[in-house]
């Protein structure tokens, strides 16, 4: 079952298989950190891509750079490639399916090489091997549970993938912090810039965005904190901004 998706930023639709995982706001709020600090980036790759979400907004938000999506899932790029074709991004855009854990082995059928991208971007699973409820389904289970490559398989894959001085962004939970900054310095990225997420104004952050650099200097800037709903449960201001729709009064 096949589910066409009207996402906004300029138009762009999306193919998703409702029995399977479908993005959600980390992906975007991630396409649109990864974008404001670093928005000349001229080649992207997206690690654990789905159905190809982030390339189509990283698309939309720099119409002079090229885009790969990687993932292990099948399906996922099947339906991420169908959506290529839809908004006319062949050009631009390609995904191709690969284990992160065997990324330098499948980098060439990849159209990728060792240092080939100024900028990578990363919303890997967040539950660690065991440590979650299983799924219902199969491809909602590998999406959110490190099923094959670990987190440190990711922050590696990105380290050989970027270039010197290349940008390194992803989207994890908080209560993962420790093991994403080990792996990141044992890989020589350099976190430079992090910001915690909350659901609302006032409450624990469940989302964390951070920024590194490959061979960056040792110091990390904090940014104001992301709410993404106000008291209410309307989606705050800076989300609607995020998603390029005007905020909503009240």
């Amino acid at each position: 079952m096949e589910r066409i998706e009207e996402i906004g930023f300029g138009g762009l639709r999306l193919v998703q298989d409702p029995e399977g995982f479908c993005y959600g706001v980390d992906a975007v709020i991630l396409a649109d950190f990864a974008n404001s600090i670093y928005p000349e980036f001229q080649t992207a790759v997206d690690l654990g891509t789905g159905t190809g979400i982030i390339p189509f907004i990283l698309s939309h938000k720099n119409p002079d750079a090229s885009v790969i999506g990687v993932d292990v899932q099948g399906r996922c790029i099947e339906l991420a490639k169908k959506g290529c074709a839809l908004n006319h991004l062949e050009d631009r855009i390609s995904f191709y399916q690969a284990d992160v854990l065997q990324m330098e082995l499948s980098m060439e059928a990849c159209g990728l090489a060792k240092g080939c991208a100024d900028m990578v971007v990363c919303n890997p699973p967040y539950f660690a091997k065991g440590g979650a409820i299983p799924s219902s389904t199969a491809g909602k289970f590998i999406a959110r549970h490190e099923t094959t490559a670990t987190l440190e398989d990711f922050v590696r894959a990105a380290a050989t993938i970027l270039n010197d001085r290349g940008h390194f962004f992803m989207v994890h939970r908080p209560s993962r912090l420790v093991d994403i900054f080990v792996s990141c310095r044992k890989n020589a990225l350099e976190p430079k810039a992090m910001r915690f997420v909350v659901p609302r104004p006032g409450e624990v952050p469940n989302i964390v965005l951070l920024h590194c650099i490959a061979g960056g200097g040792r110091q990390v800037k904090l940014i104001k904190e992301l709410s993404i709903y106000q008291a209410d449960g309307r989606y705050s201001d800076e989300i609607e901004t995020i998603y390029e729709r005007s905020p909503r009064e009240g």
